[in-house]
């Protein structure tokens, strides 16, 4: 399930992490690369814990706790601080699968890379290329929004970044562990919880959203690992 959640961050919000990305350090980013995905990931990277990193990531956990969108199709458990890319000219990410499991720098705390995140800085037509392309049982997907939009998706989906050809592409990518561990339960759920808000705006108070409420609440039940 590929979820487009728009306007996380604000035109405001987005400057602000243009201006703190343009005095950042940048790094290589096969630092954080697993052995197999640092072959095919040539970018680069503002250093985990840096300060930088550290308010943008602040500025959009806090963001993302206020949509209901990402709450409904992520069900959050945990949230890996947010990383921070750059793709110049030429430079990609082949097809790759993230590393089902990453720790946290400087902590004994791991986390299940449920679900992937990669939340766009740059504007579409700051460059060409760059395209986020996700594979799955119904094709490839190509992904280029607008800046301050993200796109959630598997994190057990083959994906890669296309290879831009002119300017420069900036974003945020994090992972989710969701309460939910099964994509396919949490389509499910995700498709329920949207069926009952549209039944609810269109008849306000009906007794059925309450019995359709009442499903969804015992699905999460059996099924949330918290």
């Amino acid at each position: 399930m590929l979820v487009h959640v728009p306007e996380v961050l604000t035109e405001a919000q987005v400057a602000r992490c243009r201006e703190l990305m343009a005095r950042a350090t940048w790094i290589d980013g096969r630092a954080t690369a697993g052995h197999q995905s640092a072959k095919a990931k040539h970018n680069l990277q503002i250093p985990e814990g840096s300060p930088e990193a550290r308010e943008m990531g602040e500025m959009i956990v806090a963001a993302l706790e206020r949509s209901p969108l990402f709450i409904s199709a992520a069900l959050p458990h945990r949230i890996f601080p947010p990383l921070f890319n750059r793709y110049d000219e030429t430079m990609n990410f082949g097809f790759h699968v993230d590393n089902a499991v990453r720790q946290l720098t400087g902590t004994g705390l791991r986390i299940r890379t449920d679900l992937a995140v990669t939340l766009f800085i740059s504007r579409p037509d700051e460059y060409d290329g760059g395209e986020l392309v996700v594979e799955d049982t119904y094709g490839a997907h190509s992904v280029k929004l607008p800046a301050g939009h993200m796109i959630l998706y598997p994190a057990t989906s083959l994906h890669r970044v296309n290879a831009v050809t002119r300017g420069a592409r900036i974003a945020s990518f994090f992972w989710i562990q969701s309460m939910v561990r099964d994509d396919g339960r949490r389509s499910l759920l995700f498709d329920l919880d949207m069926a009952i808000n549209q039944t609810n705006q269109a008849i306000p108070n009906h007794s059925a959203v309450v019995a359709l409420t009442s499903c969804y609440h015992n699905l999460l039940r059996g099924w949330a690992e918290v």
